[in-house]
């Protein structure tokens, strides 16, 4: 294992996060406002895809890390990269 590695990952996911709630304060969590704002979903798409592929990655450098919904993550990670044409901001 390689801590160095991993606490890159968990860091990169734990700036994303950060961004993410600033996004849903800017938008005072009206999904309305936010599905309405090009750039805003096109960056929670690009955020989402960072977390997922940190979370593919931490799994790969480490499968006995424990992390709650890892599949989903990257299931959505995937689905934003291969399908982006059907990524509704439902989804996000």
């Amino acid at each position: 294992m390689q801590p160095n590695e991993l606490l890159k990952y968990l860091l990169d996911i734990e700036s994303v996060i950060t961004e993410l709630d600033k996004l849903i304060e800017i938008h005072a969590r009206d999904y309305k406002q936010f599905s309405e704002n090009f750039m805003a979903v096109r960056t929670t798409e690009r955020d989402l895809m960072i977390i997922g592929e940190a979370v593919g990655k931490i799994l790969k450098i480490n499968p006995k890390v424990e992390i709650s919904s890892a599949k989903h993550i990257v299931g959505l990670r995937n689905m934003i990269v291969h399908a982006y044409d059907s990524i509704d901001p439902t989804t996000l």
